[in-house]
């Protein structure tokens, strides 16, 4: 799945308005503008590429944006003593990223995370889920792939929609 298409689905989700996506990224460290939010929500014109308009973002600039997410639902943190001021990217899967920070984002239980897949028809174990939500290396770390981050976005929407 293309990160485009993650934070289309995860704007539509969470009913995130495009001031507040501009202010998501700069919480993030990315400054963009209104008009740049809308080029990057635009869907890609696959039929005629050269009229496409879409503004593509690559994974650090996913994973800022779900960075202010955290911020702008959770409030800034200060760091502790001896932490670094700004967390180091995370070297793994960008469905895995995703799934951890809006877990940490919107402050869900495993309960919750397991209750959103099965609103959108995806029965997962606290295993399965605890796997995806391990660190990349671990022994039983699994590799999120699109059909649960997708699944996952779409039991977001019907979680915070309906």
């Amino acid at each position: 799945m293309e990160n485009n298409d993650i934070l289309i689905r995860l704007r539509y989700a969470l009913d995130i308005k495009n001031t507040d996506m501009v202010k998501i990224f700069q919480l993030g460290g990315i400054d963009v503008t209104k008009e740049e939010v809308l080029k990057i929500l635009t869907k890609s014109n696959v039929e005629e590429p050269e009229l496409d308009q879409q503004l593509r973002i690559n994974n650090s600039k996913l994973e800022s944006f779900l960075d202010g997410l955290i911020i702008f639902k959770r409030g800034r943190q200060e760091p502790k003593p001896g932490q670094p001021e700004n967390p180091p990217k995370i070297n793994e899967s960008i469905n895995n990223v995703l799934l951890k920070k809006v877990k940490i984002a919107l402050s869900l239980t495993s309960e919750d995370m397991i209750e959103i897949f099965d609103n959108a028809g995806i029965a997962i174990t606290k295993g399965e889920l605890s796997a995806l939500l391990r660190k990349k290396g671990h022994k039983n770390y699994k590799e999120c792939g699109d059909k649960f981050a997708r699944n996952f976005l779409k039991g977001l929407a019907v979680m915070y929609r309906d």
